[in-house]
């Protein structure tokens, strides 16, 4: 089945170029730079990020760097057992939630062993070489040089799945949502709060992501990619995954593998998950995109917004495919006092549905149905969840057919879900991992294992006043026309973002409103980004592409790319 009625120009793989700096890839071209580097350099630091593979740096790179001594910080941390007990009410019994914690780095590693390295490296062996190497390595008191080594959250999503452990355990076999889980939760927060401290005294910066095939640049040069970024339009690398409601739309409009059965999610306007690629002279550094927000916050986000979120990108765009495939599960997300309570997590994921594309039978279930009983309804998604019954959806939940361009608001607390045969474009809150899964039809997810179901937390944030009419009234397709031209598409009052949709056959200017715009091109083959006053370089955008204006832009002109034909961006900002 075709989906559009003309080829797609989907880019995988967008760049930003970088320009005055060299880049170098491979181990054998980074290695005669470092040696060269580390000249009379007595005690060097490789601080890493949780994920990177230490093995293949250790044998590639510093086995080769001709130090007296290779200490692996891990070695000098607490025992396994000692950090599991630590963080135990943070990781929770739960396959999916847990705690956010605030840990740092330094309260995993026992103070005396510290103590007893730096006595070996400043005093003891004071005239003899150290290389450092590890997550938490810049914990000694002082060193000569540090190389910075990152890893990209995908990457480390897939690496968990091909057997990976988490940092300082044991459990290549584990569940991967657990692994997930511990990286979510524990691990990447405390690596991001020592990125943020010392990734700037840095020399130079690795991107590890791709195995046996390192790319390097200056620490300099990172922080100049960043800087342009965060005053350009630009695009996110986005990723694909399968799933058991996965749809087919993806495979021809993001021009995926046809040999897959089917894709499900993409994420490919999400900060914190994706990652941007910087282009030095064609050699590609991969970086994760929430550096962006990190080090360059008020550029990107700007004051209000920063203010109000600090160093987190509070939009998110993703898809979901349902096309010829199945019903996501049935779903409610926490209230924000709920998810401050249970989680500690600052704001909630309050969302909504933009119809991308949709099927003739294309439908949503969203809210309860009038006068339901809520002791019954709870019990009957129990029974279901045990394998007693069937859930009845019918007989509890509305389901309202959805055509193209339409957008269904989701405040938190209501019950929702699409059906199979459309096409969504989701526009939320950053927190995506808060999903309480009520009804799952009864399936099982593709690593064979009962999808996590979370009645227990769902049944205290559901809000059995968005009933029918309620619904009808304040949540589907509350479109109001604006005097630029516009149509305000939504959000509820409720939530924070607010969206706006332009349909154009010419050059328009928009404005980023104080806040960062995330962007999805809705209708027309390709668009291109313009600046006002030649601030930045033009950016070309395709159908279904997402894409980022920082707030530091100010206002900036769109068209089609295609002279006269009628182009549709919807705009998400903070309100």
């Amino acid at each position: 089945m075709s989906y559009l009625n003309f080829v797609s120009e989907y880019d995988k793989y967008p760049k930003t170029k970088v320009e005055g700096f060299k880049a170098y890839q491979d181990y054998e071209e980074i290695l005669p730079i470092l040696k060269k580097g580390f000249i009379n350099k007595r005690v060097v630091v490789f601080e890493m990020y949780p994920g990177v593979d230490y093995e293949e740096v250790l044998h590639n790179l510093i086995e080769k760097l001709n130090f007296n001594h290779i200490i692996k910080i891990d070695d000098y941390s607490k025992t396994e057992d000692e950090i599991n007990k630590m963080i135990e009410k943070n990781l929770t019994n739960d396959r999916v939630f847990g705690i956010m914690s605030h840990f740092k780095i330094n309260e995993f590693y026992d103070e005396s062993y510290l103590e007893k390295l730096n006595k070996l490296i400043f005093e003891d062996r004071k005239n003899e070489t150290f290389l450092v190497y590890g997550f938490g390595a810049s914990l000694i008191k002082s060193y000569d040089e540090l190389v910075y080594f990152d890893m990209a959250r995908w990457e480390i999503q897939l690496r968990y799945r091909n057997g990976m452990s988490n940092w300082k355990t044991f459990n290549p076999k584990e569940d991967n949502l657990k692994k997930f889980k511990r990286g979510y939760f524990i691990e990447w927060r405390v690596a991001d709060r020592v990125k943020k401290e010392i990734l700037k005294k840095s020399k130079y910066y690795i991107d590890t992501v791709k195995k046996n095939n390192p790319k390097m640049i200056e620490t300099i040069a990172l922080f100049k990619g960043l800087n342009k970024v965060s005053r350009s339009p630009f695009r996110l690398v986005p990723y694909f995954d399968p799933g058991v409601w996965g749809g087919q739309w993806m495979k021809e409009v993001c021009n995926l593998d046809k040999s897959k059965q089917n894709y499900a999610w993409s994420f490919d306007g999400v900060p914190e998950e994706n990652s941007i690629y910087l282009d030095f002279n064609g050699v590609i550094v991969e970086t994760p995109s929430i550096n962006v927000v990190f080090f360059e916050p008020i550029n990107l986000l700007g004051n209000k917004v920063h203010g109000r979120y600090g160093t987190e990108y509070p939009i998110r765009f993703d898809f979901l495919d349902t096309m010829d495939g199945g019903n996501l599960s049935l779903q409610v997300h926490p209230l924000t006092e709920y998810i401050q309570d249970t989680f500690g997590m600052h704001y909630t994921q309050d969302e909504s549905y933009y119809i991308l594309d949709a099927g003739s039978d294309a439908v949503v279930y969203l809210g309860v149905k009038e006068n339901i009983d809520k002791e019954e309804f709870i019990k009957a998604l129990k029974d279901a969840n045990k394998g007693n019954s069937i859930f009845d959806d019918s007989k509890y939940i509305n389901k309202f057919k959805v055509k193209k361009h339409d957008h269904i608001l989701i405040p938190a607390g209501t019950i929702h879900c699409s059906g199979r045969n459309s096409m969504v474009l989701e526009i939320s809150s950053t927190p995506y991992i808060f999903t309480f899964k009520l009804w799952d039809w009864g399936r099982v997810g593709l690593d064979g294992l009962p999808r996590p179901v979370h009645i227990e937390h769902g049944e205290k944030v559901i809000q059995y006043d968005r009933d029918t009419n309620w619904v009808k009234e304040n949540l589907i397709n509350k479109f109001v026309e604006m005097e630029d031209g516009s149509t305000k598409t939504g959000l509820h009052e409720r939530e924070p973002i607010e969206t706006r949709r332009y349909f154009f056959n010419k050059r328009i200017k928009l404005k980023t409103s104080s806040s960062c715009n995330s962007c999805n091109l809705v209708e027309g083959k390709a668009a291109i980004i313009e600046p006002v006053n030649n601030e930045f370089e033009p950016l070309i955008v395709h159908y279904a592409e997402t894409f980022i204006i920082p707030e530091s832009v100010k206002e900036y002109y769109i068209r089609p790319l295609n002279e006269g034909e009628m182009c549709g961006v919807l705009k998400a900002y903070v309100r």
